[in-house]
């Protein structure tokens, strides 16, 4: 199981032990992680379980498709590192993947 550490707006990190083939989101969920609101249960739908995939990691969680796209387009925080966490299918390459999660989940 891969080690990914979240890290919440204020600072306070959660590293987990993440499940493989299961979302992102899902996993912290499971993992009882704040921040992570994931309103549509991960459907791809409201945009809520955005995150900040830091360096190198973030080839590693694959092409942001269409759906998540126009998901994205309707953040105001968006950067070139963001993506929805119930996108994400967690792989062994992803141990040590730092996530940084925004201040607010609209």
């Amino acid at each position: 199981m891969p080690e990914i550490i979240l890290i919440e707006h204020n600072g306070q990190e959660h590293t987990i032990s993440a499940e493989v083939g299961k979302s992102l989101m899902q996993n912290a969920i499971d993992n009882m992680v704040p921040g992570i609101d994931a309103d549509c249960g991960g459907a791809c739908a409201c945009g809520t379980c955005h995150c900040y995939v830091e360096g190198q990691r973030l080839e590693s969680t694959g092409d942001v498709n269409p759906l998540e796209e126009a998901m994205l387009g309707m953040r105001p925080d968006r950067e070139d590192n963001s993506r929805l966490s119930c996108q994400i299918e967690v792989s062994e390459e992803m141990n040590g993947m730092v996530v940084r999660l925004p201040e607010f989940q609209m």
